[in-house]
């Protein structure tokens, strides 16, 4: 039975979540790194690779073009809908990530890059990490995204947004626990930190877990000058923040101030 937050279903029913990567600078940003990451640790193409909480297809459709063979599961069903549509080359499901229909040792990799920020209990991010473990294939690829605990203070603050009540409220809250309850602009969540990210994955099970920073210190910038200047101006910065991400990387660096991260390990 797949089951979600009805808050999380009604934002996601409402909001355009296929446009999310496409339509700004920091959404191509968080495209074009996650996908060069993956790339990185994903074994070559026909693999078998399981899309947890897949969305509308954003990934699952770049990945079924190079040759690999994708099952796409999300509980939003707008979001399958969607993912057949944009992605027809795979196989789009309705599912939870805390309990695959899915036998176990049957996909080469396995990418979690929604399902983690969405589950707001610890038990229920472990489960769905184990799971994702369970169904990979012995040593195979279990990549897993979250929100940096701090990118909501960075967000509030290049907008010009970040009044003492704020501060004092909703950042300061999410900085201290990492939850965050929807209230203003987005839906229930879970904000990690790297530490954390990282201590859940191995906790799960997971080998040689890497953490990473997707867009790494520079995607402020590029959010500012975007609501600045606009997002052709926010566009031109864009191969620059990528570089700046690959040079924090190198060096184990700013992990946190990415908005978003990507764990690695192996099942």
């Amino acid at each position: 039975m797949t089951t979600i937050d009805p808050r999380i279903a009604g934002f996601y029913t409402e909001y355009d979540e296929a446009s999310r990567l496409h339509s700004t600078a920091t959404g191509r940003l968080e495209f074009e790194r996650t996908q060069e990451l993956l790339r990185r640790y994903l074994p070559p193409a026909p693999a078998r690779v399981l899309d947890v909480g897949g969305g509308p297809g954003t990934h699952a459709g770049w990945l079924t073009e190079e040759g690999y063979e994708v099952l796409l599961l999300d509980p939003v069903p707008k979001h399958v809908e969607q993912a057949r549509e944009r992605a027809p080359r795979c196989v789009a499901q309705l599912g939870d990530a805390r309990d695959l229909e899915v036998e176990a040792g049957t996909f080469d990799a396995v990418l979690l890059l929604g399902p983690l920020y969405h589950l707001a209990e610890r038990g229920d991010r472990l489960a769905a990490l184990r799971e994702a473990r369970r169904v990979a294939v012995p040593g195979g690829v279990v990549a897993a995204a979250g929100i940096s605990r701090y990118s909501l203070m960075q967000d509030y603050t290049v907008s010009a947004g970040l009044s003492p009540e704020l501060l004092a409220g909703e950042v300061s809250q999410v900085v201290r626990t990492g939850s965050y309850d929807g209230s203003r602009g987005f839906t229930v969540v879970h904000f990690h930190t790297a530490a954390e990210l990282t201590q859940e994955a191995s906790e799960a099970g997971l080998g040689a877990v890497r953490v990473h920073g997707i867009e790494g210190p520079g995607w402020a910038y590029v959010v500012a000058a975007g609501r600045c200047a606009g997002q052709e101006e926010a566009g031109a910065l864009v191969t620059d923040a990528i570089a700046t991400a690959r040079l924090a990387d190198e060096h184990g660096v700013f992990h946190d101030a990415s908005a978003h991260m990507l764990v690695v390990g192996s099942a």
